[in-house]
């Protein structure tokens, strides 16, 4: 018997073919009505003002086509389901328009296409996810900035190449992650200011030869400023790529965050706990207290890196034009990526301040190890006047005599160090206990390391001080952005009253 679900070719030959509308223009409408509505009924009660101040369109024609645009059904709209009967979203809006203000209607077209009017259309709906995005990456930097205030003197090791390195702080080491944060908002700023330019007025790929105001039209949709070349107003996809590249390095550079805190949680490093509201249990170990929040934020920012890697592979040696790759198939793998990463950022705040740190274990584990070594050699290159490689030499012997004894710092003594000295230098040295026992404390290693940038705990204070006026002025740049928009939105809204009979 043949299988129901089997592959059929299309019975019918008229527009559109059925499996070309489920697999393409079905999705495609379900994505504009949701996504694109809005900013499409923005760009239309732009362009009217636009034509009527540049006398393009009579009075009477703009009343009419006012009144439409004030009484469509956008709701209905969004509830709609896709049935072939248009091409596209655009279409049916238009054909609403054409039922409510008649002929006048057709005059809304003049002087644009759907190819500028579509790019503009997605660099709105983009901008509007990038400040959400920035919004949450912002609400999550307060929060690191709060967590690292609390722990400029919780001692713990540092590590590089998965080594025990030297001694510093969980409030350094956040701050440092709160530093490749900063750096992310501002490649995300910066992939603002080049989406929000305005392809209106580009038209087809030309311009117009109507008189069209380009400049106003961008004013009246809050952009920064125009795509001046018509033809890349509608060609280039750059504006999306570096979208996507931004928020790919946010994903991977939070994503190494994100495996250190899971790393911390197991019961061998002790480093922290996950508070009860972000743990889950197991079916059959009771003892279990999952970090799965934490799993899952891996996972998430994973799956944001492939939804940009698309975006990027979809513009791959397409040519320069105006073409669907990157438009309707490619934009939802943007949007996706923006909130996907968003919602990872504000999930990890809540996360971040509710985790226990386990200070004494931390500042124990860093007293015990070998970590201060380099202070030690430090110590021998200001006390004995010896070169630092002599010194690296010196320290280096007596940390592999007292490893043979045992994995603690306790078997550095002085003896050991002198030992070493002779075969080394041939002389013991000048050093007393307490100027090892001195050399080799973790609180005071992380002390004397005031410079720019250390783990100081007043120049971790100052340096988290530097960091929330950068944190303001961000906050700042945010509400200016939203203000703007919401400035020109009520514009659009006063010049439309004008326009009414």
């Amino acid at each position: 018997m043949p299988n129901p679900a089997a592959p059929a070719l299309d019975q019918n030959h008229a527009f559109p073919g059925k499996t070309y509308a489920e697999v393409v223009l079905s999705p495609a409408y379900d994505h504009a009505k949701e996504q694109l509505l809005s900013p499409m009924l923005d760009i239309h009660r732009a362009h009217l003002i636009m034509l009527r101040e540049q006398s393009l369109i009579d009075e009477q024609d703009a009343d009419a086509i006012g009144r439409a645009l004030q009484a469509l059904d956008a709701e209905r709209l969004r509830g709609a389901s896709y049935t072939g009967e248009f091409e596209d979203l655009f279409f049916e809006v238009e054909q609403e328009l054409h039922l409510l203000a008649g002929e006048a209607a057709g005059n809304l077209h003049i002087g644009r296409s759907r190819n500028d009017m579509g790019i503009a259309i997605y660099r709105l709906t983009l901008r509007e996810k990038l400040l959400h995005t920035l919004e949450s990456a912002l609400f999550l930097e307060e929060h690191l900035l709060q967590f690292a205030r609390s722990h400029v003197d919780t001692i713990m090791i540092g590590y590089t190449h998965t080594q025990q390195a030297q001694p510093t702080t969980l409030g350094h080491y956040t701050a440092a992650v709160s530093d490749s944060l900063s750096r992310d908002i501002r490649r995300l700023q910066n992939a603002y200011a080049n989406c929000n330019r305005s392809s209106m007025g580009a038209a087809a790929l030309t311009t117009s030869g109507f008189p069209l105001n380009r400049q106003r039209m961008a004013e009246l949709l809050a952009f920064d400023g125009l795509i001046e070349n018509a033809y890349d107003a509608v060609s280039g996809a750059d504006y999306v790529g570096e979208i996507a590249t931004s928020v790919q390095l946010a994903a991977i550079n939070l994503g190494r965050f994100i495996q250190e805190l899971l790393l911390w949680s197991t019961q061998e490093f002790a480093v922290l706990q996950v508070a009860a509201p972000y743990v889950q249990i197991s079916s059959i170990m009771p003892q279990k207290r999952n970090p799965v929040s934490i799993e899952h934020m891996r996972s998430l920012l994973s799956s944001c890196v492939g939804l940009t890697q698309t975006v990027l592979s979809m513009i791959h040696n397409t040519p320069f034009g105006d073409i669907v790759d990157t438009e309707d198939d490619m934009q939802p793998y943007a949007w996706k990526s923006l909130a996907v990463l968003s919602s990872v950022y504000r999930l990890l705040a809540n996360v971040i301040v509710t985790l226990s740190i386990n200070k004494e274990a931390l500042e124990a584990r860093a007293e015990a190890s070998f970590s201060t070594v380099t202070e030690l050699a430090d110590t021998l290159v200001r006390e004995e006047k010896l070169s630092f490689r002599t010194a690296h030499h010196i320290v280096s012997a007596s940390v592999r005599k007292a490893l043979a004894n045992g994995n603690d710092k306790r078997f550095l003594t002085l003896d050991v160090l002198n030992e070493s000295a002779l075969e080394v230098i041939g002389r013991k040295l000048s050093f007393n206990e307490e100027t090892l026992a001195l050399a080799l404390n973790a609180k005071h290693f992380v002390q004397i390391r005031t410079l720019i940038g250390g783990p100081n705990a007043n120049e971790v204070e100052r340096a988290l001080h530097g960091q929330t006026q950068r944190l303001n002025h961000d906050q700042a740049w945010l509400t200016d952005k939203r203000r703007a928009i919401r400035a020109a939105q009520e514009d659009v809204e006063r010049e439309l009253q004008k326009l009414f009979l």
